[in-house]
Parts: structure tokens; sequence; C-alpha cells
């Protein structure tokens, strides 16, 4: 088993969200979200230590305040890998994990997941989920994944790849069932040098075409690692969705973290 001690689960949290202001301190269940997802953190076993990394003394005041590890970082951050940037900066880990802080029902054993992968000397790693319904497939909301043979991340896209040119053309519906499409998740693993690579070096075209951070990754010749897992867990993206987290915790109850992947 990897050593808990080389790896630091990083959770960006930034108080001015467009869509939902404050939303790391949105009450669900009677606690902010950002504490949920600390508690689901904590609940991995390859972690040594979770950092709550801010923007905002509301955030970092609350975090501290039910015990967890805080620290401010810079306003001027455009992204959370350049939030978890600054930790690995002050921090000689060698091993990060970005830890999404809008989702309060993430599995603990996701985030081992990934810790895992970075154990095997990948430099980035992450997670991906078959894609189930036809909907999903062309929603540009829902970023998608191609793997090599080797589960190395081809490309992602907003988009449907690859394309499903061969059921299109013939006039038929795409066989989810037998194609392997794939959605990404957003949980993200670094070693210590790709992550300030990354984070040092301009934005690329194909990223800043497509909206999608880990194209620069790519660009780079950085290798990511996916691991596809069998289950998900919801995000918090504006305020209606709040009460669908607290109805899936209240069906949940004491198995709350009972992890369906490995």
């Amino acid at each position: 088993m990897p050593d808990s001690g080389e790896t630091i689960g990083v959770i960006p949290a930034r108080y001015g969200s467009t869509r939902f202001p404050g939303k790391p301190l949105a009450m669900i269940a009677g606690k902010p979200m950002i504490r949920h997802v600390y508690e689901a953190a904590s609940q991995a076993r390859l972690l040594g230590r979770i950092i709550v990394a801010t923007d905002d003394r509301r955030i970092y005041d609350a975090v501290r305040g039910f015990g967890g590890e805080a620290v401010i970082t810079s306003a001027a951050h455009r992204t959370g890998t350049d939030r978890v940037a600054e930790v690995a900066r002050q921090n000689q880990a060698p091993h990060y994990i970005n830890i999404q802080g809008d989702e309060p029902l993430i599995e603990p054993g996701m985030i081992d997941a990934v810790a895992r992968m970075l154990a095997e000397d990948a430099p980035m790693a992450t997670l991906a989920v078959r894609i189930a319904s036809r909907s999903e497939l062309f929603d540009q909301n829902t970023v998608k994944v191609v793997l090599a043979a080797d589960g190395s991340a081809l490309y992602f896209s907003r988009h449907a790849i690859p394309f499903p040119r061969k059921y299109l053309d013939g006039g038929v519906d795409v066989d989810l069932a037998a194609s392997n499409y794939l959605r990404h998740l957003g949980t993200y693993g670094y070693s210590r040098a790709a992550l300030l690579a990354v984070a040092d070096h301009e934005p690329c075209e194909m990223e800043e075409l497509e909206s999608l951070e880990q194209l620069r990754a790519l660009y780079m010749g950085i290798k990511i690692r996916v691991a596809v897992v069998d289950s998900t867990s919801p995000c918090v993206d504006v305020p209606g969705d709040v009460e669908e987290v607290e109805r899936i915790l209240s069906a949940r109850g004491a198995h709350r973290w009972q992890s369906t992947s490995s």
C-alpha cells in the first residue's frame, strides 16, 4: 500500500462563485458544504494531510472552527490548480490531489484510486465513469475523455469523442452498451513536479478553445493516467442542488461513505 504521508489532499475553495456566491459555506444538513467535503476526504486511507486552500477569511475561519487545516491563498488565482500549486510551493510532499470543493458526497475510495496511480509514478492522474445516456454524450457541459491502450488520456473534449459517425451515418442511435464512452470526473492528482510545471506554463490554444485546463498538460507532453470507476457524486453548482444532496444524505444514513469504487 502507498505511504499516506506522501500525498496531500487540497480542497480549493473560492467564495466568489458567479452562480452561487459563498458556495463553500452553503449549509447542507446542518453543516457548511466545505465541512462535508473535508470529512469525506478524511475517510480516504491514502492522504497524509488535507488542506483547504481559500482566498476568503470566512471560509478559512469556518474550516478552522471545525478543526480542519486551512491556508489563505492569493485572490489572483484563476483556477483551482493555481491554488493547489501555491500549497505545493509551501510543502515538499511528492504528491497532491485537487479535491473538488463542490462535491460534498465524494467517495473516499475515488480519492484513494487517484493516490494509487500517483504512487505508481503517474505524473498526473484522474478519474472517469462510463456514459450511460445519449443526452449526456452530446451535452457540452459533460466533459468526455478517450483513453490509450495503457489507460492514459488521449484527449478531453466537451464534444462527443470519438465522434459516433458509424452510428449516425447509418441513421441509428448510438449503442452506448457496446461502446466505451467516458465522462471525465474532476478529481486530479499530480506529482509535485508536474503540478508546478503546469501552473507555470502559459495556457495553450486547445485549452482556451475547449475551456478545459487539463489539455494544457497534454499539450506539454505530460501523461495523465485515468482510472475508470463505477460511480460518481453530484456537484453543487447552484442553490437548487442543495436539496438533492440533502435527499441523498438522508437516504444513505449511516452508510454514507460506503464506496462502490476501488
